[in-house]
């Protein structure tokens, strides 16, 4: 007597114009809790770093530079990562909704992901040179020690700056061995990140004019130097400053930083309240990117200025979503 076989069943592939199917409820809360632990929309303020880095070289990215960039972004990360780890505690009396004190990932997988994030970004900087490691090496102890210990002491906003110093810094040593042509436009970027970090000192209580006013009227005197014409024409044997149709772009984009920013830290002026102040806080991040390109744009470097100005849009687009702060 014979058994009969069961039926068996016919693959249909998926058609190739179908969209692939939906991520699993699980899946896309997952992917969202450590897009917000990374503070995700952030990351397209860290390019621009060592893009205007390789542009005050005033040679072309190179290889290197690519990989000074892929080991900016693991560091930066990192620094994000660590920072909610560390401010766990904290967040779980005033800001209970985020990943960690919200149950949705677990502390040491935070703190994991910071550690395995250092080492990329180090990796990719050895890659990169010597001496762009000599610079990824004290960038990556001032982050772990910013968040680990001097953020809310005095030292806590000098720290951040020098980090982003340090960070522009990495451009210019990956594509050309060398810092120091980098040194002015890495002062700018750590004066504006100063800013900000002073300003988010209070973001989740709010409360006080005082920072937002200071940070409006170093807005102000950035905007000047972005926008700031070079000597191109002389009268009489002395330089006199006449408009170029180079200096268009890093102009429009001095007036991207002052709109991007300046606006939100008056605000905060008028209405020091934790929404505003954060509202503040995260318009400085993004400004950050309008900072890079005028820097570069004003270091000769157009192509790689408006490359940068590009990620504003993107940055601002997934911040309606996710938070920037």
């Amino acid at each position: 007597m014979n058994t009969p076989r069961p039926a068996t069943r016919t693959h249909h592939p998926r058609p190739a114009h179908l969209p692939p199917p939906a991520p699993r409820p699980a899946t896309a809360a997952r992917i969202r809790a450590w897009a917000e632990l990374l503070h995700a929309p952030a990351l397209f303020t860290v390019p621009g770093d060592v893009l205007a880095g390789a542009a005050a070289t005033g040679r072309p990215p190179t290889r290197r530079t690519a990989l000074a960039a892929g080991a900016s972004l693991c560091l930066y990360e990192a620094g994000m990562a660590l920072n909610d780890w560390a401010d766990r505690t904290e967040d779980a009396a005033v800001r209970p909704h985020r990943p960690l004190p919200s149950g949705r990932i677990r502390p040491g997988a935070a703190l994991a992901a910071a550690g395995a994030l250092s080492a990329a970004g180090l990796a990719l900087a050895a890659c990169a040179g010597r001496r762009t490691l000599a610079l990824a090496v004290p960038l990556t102890a001032t982050v772990w020690a910013y968040d680990l210990g001097l953020k809310h002491t005095p030292a806590g906003p000098p720290a951040m700056a020098t980090a982003r110093a340090l960070d522009l810094l990495l451009g210019a040593a990956a594509t050309t061995g060398t810092p120091r042509p980098a040194l002015a436009p890495a002062t700018v970027l750590a004066a504006h990140t100063l800013t900000v970090t002073l300003v988010s000192r209070r973001e989740a209580e709010g409360g006080s004019s005082a920072a937002p006013l200071a940070a409006l009227a170093a807005a102000g005197a950035l905007t000047a130097v972005l926008a700031g014409r070079r000597p191109t024409g002389t009268l009489l044997g002395r330089h006199r400053p006449t408009p170029a149709p180079a200096d268009a772009l890093p102009t429009a984009l001095a007036a991207s930083y002052a709109t991007a920013y300046a606006r939100p830290l008056a605000h905060a002026v008028l209405n020091p309240s934790p929404q505003l102040t954060q509202r503040a806080v995260g318009g400085g991040i993004r400004a950050t990117i309008a900072v890079q390109g005028a820097l570069a744009a004003r270091a000769g470097a157009p192509a790689t200025a408006v490359l940068t100005a590009a990620l504003a849009p993107l940055a601002a687009r997934l911040a309606r979503k996710v938070s920037t702060t």
